[in-house]
């Protein structure tokens, strides 16, 4: 074996990557079969092996895409083995028994692909842990509640990709009993999904939640917009009438159901006004309950978790929207009747300084966000588990320094990739020394993590709450979010119904 040209030889068979700066890189290694034809709509199908070698130098396609931020162009014709994952290493065969991370991408359940450079592993390798990434179902493929299919088909194929790294990862030098799984946003819901799977226990030592979704669906919510996506189509939600729709055209159904959902907020309560129509469903069987509930009843006992958020979630959102100093005292009142537990009394109270934009970016940052994350590591302490929390409060200057310390800026800082595409929205053109000394504090908690070493702060408890605040000078405080701490005290996150 060359450093230029690494070989592994994994159960399904032989495997040929590339050499890159130091690392061995393997692309586009299937996991499952492609799940198309008679395996569309289905669990993930064991990969069939392979005789003599095969390249791992190009990602593999991406599933099929939302519309959004333009993700639908680059998936069109690309192929349908999408179910496929990408490995850096520092030291492939040797028996190293390195720790592996695992990362899931973000996306709202409807968009996301490996493949986006700032998902690179490579800076993250370096620090001496194994980097996994991978593909899974997203949109209607991967979250519609179809009848005939299993529910949380996204979440199997993370299974899936799992069991190939508890199967394979020695050869890549990692060591199957170290796994970290971690995962952003929708990425973060995954992670806290998985937490709560029977299907899913043993395949991960330890977890990190950056940013999770307070979203997860009833089966009933779930249902009913599953009913609305094949009701675009003129069809039925069932395997038999969705089958027959080409896969690169099933995300526009997706896509024209989110464009109206905030004409049904009677319908389908909160969640309309997020225009966000596919979450993990509570089934009672792929997913038996939400997470909250299954750490609170000591799920997630056995695992070590980060979690957290960062300050100004929200505002990414409002950016994108053209809503920065725009927001009206009736769009403010309309989001904290909906959001807010006790309503628009109940932040006025907490925060009677603030104006409408800034009450209305706070109740959705904390709905959406926030207050998930803080519950799912509370109740992961209340049950005799080991959580550390942190929130980014450092603000991204990139758009003249408006968008705060937005959601989806701490990636590029995990990652360490703070050039081009979205880094490039973040950060400017030319990233700040302190972007890189931030990021590079990021990569040593996270990979000190994974290491067994801890990430760098204490243990969150419910009297000191203590967290790692990242800053320009990283410190450790009292959670800071005090006034919104208070107002979600008593509200219990689990599977929105339908109705709200």
């Amino acid at each position: 074996m060359s450093a230029d040209e690494p070989e592994v030889r994994t159960t399904a068979g032989v495997l040929r990557g590339e050499g890159e700066s130091g690392l061995a890189v393997f692309r586009g290694i299937p996991f499952a079969q492609p799940p198309v034809g008679e395996l569309r709509f289905g669990a993930p199908r064991a990969v069939r092996g392979w005789d003599g070698v095969r390249k791992a130098v190009a990602y593999g396609p991406p599933p099929p895409q939302s519309s959004a931020f333009g993700m639908d162009a680059l998936s069109q014709d690309a192929g349908d083995d999408w179910l496929t994952l990408n490995v850096w290493t520092p030291d492939p065969g040797s028996g190293a028994g390195l720790p592996v991370m695992v990362w899931l991408y973000g996306g709202a359940y409807s968009i996301g692909m490996a493949s986006l450079p700032e998902y690179d592993g490579a800076r993250l390798a370096r620090e001496g842990v194994v980097v996994v990434t991978l593909n899974y179902r997203v949109g209607i493929e991967g979250f519609g509640l179809i009848e005939g299919a299993p529910a949380n088909r996204g979440l199997l194929d993370q299974v899936a990709a799992l069991e190939w790294v508890r199967e394979n990862i020695r050869a890549f030098g990692g060591d199957p009993d170290r796994v970290t799984v971690f995962g952003e946003s929708a990425g973060a819901g995954s992670v806290a999904a998985l937490l709560a799977m029977p299907r899913a226990a043993g395949l991960f030592r330890r977890a990190v939640a950056q940013s999770v979704p307070g979203t997860f669906f009833s089966a009933e919510l779930a249902a009913d917009f599953a009913g609305a996506f094949a009701d675009e189509l003129g069809l039925r939600p069932t395997v038999a009438d969705l089958g027959s729709v080409a896969p690169s055209r099933l995300p526009a159904a997706g896509d024209a159901v989110s464009a109206s959902m905030r004409r049904s907020v009677e319908r389908w309560g909160p969640v309309a006004l997020t225009s966000v129509p596919l979450a993990p469903v509570v089934d009672g069987d792929v997913l038996p309950v939400d997470p909250w509930q299954a750490l609170a009843d000591g799920a997630g006992r056995e695992i070590e978790l980060v979690v957290g958020h960062t300050r100004d979630e929200y505002r990414l959102f409002m950016a994108l929207g053209g809503m920065i100093g725009e927001v009206t005292e009736a769009q403010a009142t309309v989001a904290l009747e909906a959001f807010a537990p006790g309503g628009e009394k109940a932040y006025r109270a907490a925060f009677p300084d603030a104006g409408p934009e800034e009450l209305y970016e706070l109740v959705n940052s904390d709905w959406l966000f926030r207050m998930p994350s803080l519950r799912l590591a509370e109740a992961q302490v209340e049950a005799g588990g080991s959580a550390h929390f942190y929130e980014l409060t450092w603000a991204a200057p990139g758009m003249g320094g408006g968008l705060g310390a937005c959601h989806g800026l701490d990636v590029p800082l995990v990652f360490g990739n703070l050039d081009g595409g979205l880094p490039a929205m973040l950060f400017g053109e030319t990233p700040p020394a302190e972007a890189e000394e931030l990021s590079a504090h990021f990569r040593s908690a996270w990979t000190g993590f994974a290491s067994g070493d801890g990430p760098g702060w204490p243990a969150y408890d419910l009297e000191r709450r203590l967290v790692q605040l990242f800053d320009t000078s990283p410190a450790v405080a009292a959670y800071p979010e005090e006034g919104s701490r208070g107002v979600w005290r008593g509200h219990v996150f689990g599977a929105l119904p339908l109705g709200g």
